[in-house]
């Protein structure tokens, strides 16, 4: 499983890489907390994966990085998807760095 950290992240906007970031938790959690990107809740991913692009690498985060390790491995083994990783710790990690 492909997996990229906090910092990693950040480092990679930082510098400007192109990365596209999905956040696949629900709208409600949307509404709590959000670090940008595109918005495809776990649910619909099937019906709008036309949405993920395949030539630029694709962070996808939920909550804590359970649901975005399930989607990453399901769209990578299912559906040929080789550019997918999920972020580690999910927007926990993210808001905690903030803390820090």
């Amino acid at each position: 499983m492909k997996e990229i950290t906090v910092k990693e992240l950040r480092r990679l906007q930082a510098n400007g890489e192109r990365v596209l970031v999905i956040d696949v938790r629900e709208p409600y959690e949307t509404e709590l907390s959000s670090i940008g990107g595109k918005h495809i809740p776990m649910g619909d991913l099937i019906d709008r994966m036309s949405e993920i692009p395949r030539d630029v690498p694709v962070v996808v985060h939920c909550n804590s990085g359970n649901r975005s390790c399930a989607v990453v491995d399901a769209l990578s083994t299912r559906y040929g998807f080789t550019n997918l990783v999920h972020l580690r710790g999910g927007i926990q990690a993210w808001l905690a760095e903030e803390d820090v």
